[in-house]
């Protein structure tokens, strides 16, 4: 027998009400616990562990909902990562503009998929005009189209597929989609950055050529892939019988935001025939900044490209974007079921987007896109990226002139790795102390061999203030 709590929204005015005081509940508590501006309150994984321990997951009778949500209250809301907060920068994970928030409170409600156009009908024809309108943004043609996704790694292998799939068509006469990787697969080589995402190995070894078919190509002092070593490189694996098929460009590396040369590296692409596909899952934001727009290049050059909107644009996660110059590359995707995507459907103006898709359920995150882009505008946006960039541009002209402290490189975006003219371990120190006991989260990584920190400032509510602060914080600490 169903207990006497509602299943389901309806439109039953009872129901109504129980869903209305319950997200109202839900709103209370999270503002309850928004106490102090720390990103972490700082207990360790074994207190956290400790807290978890002993609550059953599956009772045998329900708690019901106020009872749960005391103990989310209790023990999830105030150890949350508060991504909003200034004290946040560790990585490229943004906080979430107040708007996309009430965005995914609809698009959860709703629960729409976005595979067939008869489970998701208004939700299709938005996400097929977003796409529109965002390649017109990125002024990549009229003939290009896109698909939203999960994110950065899910782009990026749709873009590393779509090239494989499309070189074996076009230059070994070899249809991947119904025979299988051809005898010389293990030829096959991609170049990319050294400082790359990981995802490019993590394609390769998916898409069944294994992480040596990854070509990693070195960077100059910037983080700037060597043209003349990329095509030194190509040259030379041509001259060995390898099968060169493609360059991804990194538009914003993870740690440094370092973007390639893509007037050059496309120059190399056209004459090797080889597929360009963009990175920019972190630079992309730029394409709507007034002032450093140019920064980014010229990204009409790539025959694909990831964006993700849950990182410079201030979305929640997940929202990605995989954007093609040529909508009929999406051909090696396309399979049609009866169940779902059926032909008829779809000559009569049905649009099924698991055409499109290495998914087949999916979210309806274009709509955070519609709803911010409208809220926000496009001066509303360019301040934001500006100032995020700004205030990079402002702790390394800070750093660059303070003895105590030692800079990676220049920053091109908004990311700023640098390090305490100490030990390793103290550096260390200072990251874990910031955590757990002033609630202030940045970020680690290695930079010429040696311990580096790394603030990622994705929030455009940091000041020159803030920053101040936390270095000052930063030194106390080492002393």
């Amino acid at each position: 027998m169903l207990n006497s709590t509602p299943l389901l929204l309806t439109s039953d005015k009872k129901n109504l009400e129980i869903f209305k005081r319950e997200i109202e509940q839900t709103v209370n508590s999270i503002c309850e616990s928004l106490t102090n501006d720390k990103a972490y309150e700082g207990l360790s994984p074994e207190q956290l562990q400790s807290n978890l321990k002993g609550i059953p997951l599956l009772p045998n009778q329900g708690l019901g909902f106020e009872k749960v949500l005391q103990k989310v209250s209790e023990i999830i809301l105030p150890n949350f990562l508060r991504t909003s907060s200034t004290s946040y920068m560790a990585h490229l994970h943004s906080p979430a503009l107040i708007e996309s928030i009430a965005a995914e409170l609809i698009l959860s409600t709703f629960n729409q998929s976005m595979d067939s156009w008869d489970q998701s009908p208004i939700a299709t024809e938005v996400e097929v005009e977003v796409v529109k309108q965002l390649c017109q943004l990125f002024d990549l043609g009229k003939d290009s189209d896109g698909v939203f996704t999960s994110g950065g790694s899910q782009s990026n292998l749709s873009g590393l597929f779509l090239a494989r799939d499309i070189f074996c068509k076009n230059n070994l006469n070899w249809d991947v989609k119904m025979e299988g990787l051809p005898e010389n697969y293990s030829k096959f080589k991609i170049y990319t950055s050294e400082i790359s995402h990981f995802s490019m190995e993590k394609s390769a070894h998916l898409l069944g050529l294994g992480y040596k078919a990854v070509r990693k190509v070195p960077v100059d002092l910037n983080g700037i892939m060597d043209i003349n070593i990329l095509e030194m490189m190509i040259e030379s694996d041509l001259a060995n019988d390898c099968l060169p098929f493609c360059v991804v460009a990194t538009l914003g590396t993870t740690d440094y935001g370092s973007i390639d040369n893509l007037d050059k590296i496309s120059i190399l692409c056209k004459k090797f025939g080889l597929w360009l596909h963009a990175d920019a899952a972190y630079g992309s934001g730029l394409i709507v900044s007034s002032k450093y727009k140019k920064r980014l290049g010229n990204i009409s050059l790539c025959d694909s490209i990831t964006i993700d909107f849950h990182k410079m644009f201030l979305l929640p996660i997940s929202c990605g974007l995989f954007l093609v110059k040529e909508a009929k590359n999406f051909a090696p995707l396309s399979f049609h079921a009866d169940y779902l995507n059926r032909e008829e459907d779809e000559e009569e103006g049905y649009v099924n987007l698991v055409g499109k898709s290495l998914q087949t359920t999916r979210r309806f995150d274009a709509l955070k896109v519609w709803m911010t882009f409208q809220v926000r505008g496009k001066n509303g946006y360019s301040n934001i990226i500006d100032t995020c960039v700004e205030n990079a541009q402002y702790l390394y002209n800070k750093l660059l002139d303070d003895k105590y402290f030692e800079v990676a490189m220049k920053p091109e975006i908004s990311s700023l790795v640098f390090r305490l003219n100490n030990t390793d371990e103290v550096n260390k120190k200072i990251r874990k102390q910031l955590l757990h006991q002033e609630g202030i989260v940045i970020g680690q990584t290695v930079y010429n061999n040696k311990t580096f920190l790394k603030f990622t400032l994705l929030n455009p509510l940091v000041t020159h203030l803030t920053l101040d602060s936390i270095i000052d914080k930063i030194k106390v600490i080492s002393n």
